[in-house]
């Protein structure tokens, strides 16, 4: 059965319409795919050629309101931009939302710009194909070090994935409460860690659940755990706050 994909930014005119043209050309087997918008507008013309050029058929592409697609189930919810972000995570549950952010290429209107909107969107479908994968797909074999230690060069996320791993297992709302941010900047940081193979998810319910990857290979686990033996300071403040967090009588996750 085909996983169902749902790409959102604000105006459904240029990013997720791109982006939906572009998993259904690269992984249409195994994806059903549509876009929406918050406030939708009419595909840009530029977006359509540079899709057009790249070989990558636009048929049937047109911008579409959240409204009408949001009661419909959904296996993943992937958002372009921040303000969409914001939008979206009370709806279309239970999906996994995934946030991504795409500068908007409309108000330059260069081709230039929606070309280079084009390839970087590219490159991350390319990943979330790979590592979303069937379930009885096989996984990566190896992992690219260069990806690995671009995705672990941000202090939050390194600082998160550490805390997961300490833990062995959180949910967004915890890592919320831990580092005292927003959800759709967790959301964001933690689909950057996951499309890189560092993460593995469990659904509970509504809720998603991080852990390690158990398929990381055996060079980056001893990488990850000196790098967890000799920086204990990252996590010691978003330890505090997640004991804090299990000593209060009920706390729920949004």
């Amino acid at each position: 059965m085909k996983r169902r994909v749902l790409f959102v930014c604000t105006a459904n005119s240029a990013r997720s319409l791109i982006a939906e043209a572009l998993l259904r050309d690269m992984a249409g087997d195994r994806f059903e795919v549509a876009s929406a918008g918050t406030e939708p507008a009419n595909p840009h013309p530029m977006a359509l050629q540079v899709l057009k050029e790249a070989g990558i058929s636009t048929e049937g592409l047109h911008s579409k309101p959240l409204a009408d697609l949001q009661e419909q189930y959904w296996d993943y919810v992937i958002t372009l931009c921040e303000k969409a972000a914001n939008e979206c995570g009370a709806v279309c549950q239970p999906a996994q939302q995934i946030a991504w952010n795409f500068a908007d290429p409309v108000p330059a209107n260069r081709h230039s710009t929606f070309a280079l909107t084009l390839k970087e969107i590219k490159e991350r479908i390319a990943l979330f194909a790979l590592v979303h994968q069937k379930e009885t797909g096989p996984m990566p074999a190896s992992y690219d070090p260069v990806a690995v230690f671009k995705a672990l060069a941000d202090d939050f996320r390194l600082a998160a994935f550490l805390l997961i791993r300490n833990q062995e297992q959180l949910c967004v709302c915890e890592l919320t409460e831990a580092f005292d941010v927003s959800q759709p900047k967790v959301s964001r940081h933690l689909a950057t860690l996951r499309e890189v193979g560092l993460l593995a998810t469990e659904r509970r319910g509504q809720w998603i659940y991080y852990s390690p990857n158990p398929q990381i290979p055996s060079w980056l686990v001893r990488v990850l755990d000196e790098t967890a033996t000799g920086n204990t300071t990252l996590i010691e403040t978003p330890l505090e706050r997640l004991q804090a967090m299990a000593d209060r009588p009920a706390v729920q996750c949004l």
